[in-house]
């Protein structure tokens, strides 16, 4: 399928909310308490993609048999990946967060060879050694002076954030490959966000004066109804119009948008170790991702010709 003007305009525009999501995320945590910040921003995202899919008028509840993995898949994304990202974002800028998150293209070539018995290509295999090589320059003024610190934790946990992210999306493809995604997003976020709500009220401090701060509150609506469920939909939009390849390469400018944003109107810090690490590990995920697509393509091409 060949892309279209409204495509285009459609990648732009979800490149531009998630490119600029990492630093109204940071910015939103020096005002509201981690686990109650993401919590109600999952919540209201889930309640969104309800309402749309209402409007569509398909099947909201999931059947009962159905109800474990979705348990399951929803520990992984909502605890395995938001969670400690948001917690690791604290310490870590929004720029770098964004590139150490978007590891998990890389994290995905390891386990779809182990578990989706996806073959580890060679050119897969240089991605990971790309990615690797990034993260060991991003880490590198840490790791040279032996220094723990917060912030080095922070980075590790982003990291980590995104292995689970990579995890989750192996479980999706496994076991949910056919099932309506915004169904599925929709108790993905609303079965993680209602225990971490609960966990959240139980240990951390309720300030209400924050909470009814219009300031405040239409930066959480936008990071919750736009960057989390309006952009959700928009991706299955694009993902529906173009091929998948095409459609996942169009996004890995977004870690560098993160950068960008994160330079210009948060004044972070943009080391050389930070952009040298950036290069390879965009360039990790777009070699690990050309592969899949060259081998896909040439054996659509063996297929046509039969």
């Amino acid at each position: 399928m060949t892309m279209n003007i409204r495509v285009i305009s459609a990648i732009a525009l979800l490149c531009l909310v998630w490119g600029s999501l990492w630093g109204l995320v940071k910015h939103i945590l020096h005002v509201f308490p981690p686990f109650l910040f993401i919590s109600v921003r999952l919540i209201l995202a889930g309640l969104t993609l309800m309402i749309v899919q209402c409007i569509l008028k398909r099947s909201i509840l999931p059947k009962a048999n159905e109800w474990p993995r979705l348990i399951i898949l929803s520990a992984l994304l909502c605890f395995g990946f938001y969670a400690t990202q948001t917690f690791a974002m604290q310490f870590v800028d929004s720029g770098l967060s964004a590139v150490l998150v978007f590891t998990m293209p890389i994290f995905i070539a390891v386990l779809a060879h182990y578990i989706l018995h996806e073959h580890l290509t060679r050119q897969k295999l240089y991605g990971l050694i790309l990615g690797t090589l990034g993260l060991i320059a991003i880490l590198w003024p840490q790791l040279h002076h032996l220094a723990f610190n917060v912030s080095l934790l922070g980075q590790v946990i982003l990291i980590l954030s995104g292995f689970f992210w990579a995890i989750s999306t192996i479980y999706i493809k496994k076991y949910f490959a056919s099932y309506d995604k915004i169904k599925l997003t929709i108790w993905q976020f609303l079965i993680g966000g209602g225990v971490i709500f609960i966990f959240a009220l139980m240990f951390e401090p309720v300030n209400l004066k924050i909470w009814f701060d219009t300031s405040n509150d239409l930066v959480l609506f936008y990071i919750s109804i736009i960057g989390t469920g309006f952009a959700f939909a928009l991706w299955n939009w694009i993902v529906s119009q173009v091929d998948t390849f095409i459609a996942s390469i169009s996004i890995m400018c977004i870690p560098i948008l993160s950068l960008f944003f994160g330079s210009v109107i948060w004044h972070e810090k943009l080391t050389t170790n930070i952009i040298i690490g950036a290069i390879f590990i965009l360039m990790g995920i777009l070699l690990s991702s050309l592969k899949r697509k060259t081998r896909n393509t040439h054996l659509e091409q063996i297929h046509c010709h039969k």
